[in-house]
């Protein structure tokens, strides 16, 4: 889908404030409020909005800890990747999953409440998973950035 100016600058608002009403957004992107409905609904059923989250405090949550995990599977066949992607959603500490090229298969972003809640983590998930045969973990020491509202390049349009 092709994103006009407007499209960009709804979408830039809604990155910085996914809760303002439809007319506030109208008049801030200069439409009215019906149409700007409508390009939302056309922004959302083509997949360009994929949905609208709060943003919560891991810390406020007890999950002081953010671990890097690197995950190699015995090999990148289709069904080690599937019942691996699978069992992977399922464990709820963790934030993210990439599938990689390089030395490891898959990159995760864990979020735990201490060390001990880790070692839990480790043993009742990530080495229960099917496929993996290394798991290599790295703690961060502290949060520099976690963005989430990505750069909207014009020349997307």
């Amino acid at each position: 889908m092709a994103l006009d100016r407007i499209d960009i600058a709804i979408l830039d608002t809604l990155q910085k404030d996914g809760r303002i009403s439809n007319a506030a957004l109208a008049e801030k992107v200069g439409l009215s409020q019906s149409a700007c409905s409508r390009r939302l609904d056309i922004l959302e059923n083509t997949g360009v909005i994929l949905g609208y989250h709060a943003q919560l405090s891991n810390g406020a949550l007890s999950h002081r800890m953010t671990v890097i995990v690197h995950i190699s599977l015995s090999g990148q066949f289709e069904k080690s990747l599937t019942d691996f992607e699978a069992a992977v959603k399922r464990c709820p500490n963790v934030l993210s999953c990439h599938l990689m090229s390089g030395e490891y298969d898959y990159i995760l972003r864990i979020a735990a409440r201490d060390l001990e809640d880790y070692e839990r983590i480790h043993k009742q998930w990530l080495s229960a998973m099917p496929h993996v045969t290394k798991i290599n973990s790295s703690f961060a020491l502290r949060e520099v950035i976690d963005r989430t509202a990505v750069g909207i390049d014009p020349a997307v349009a």
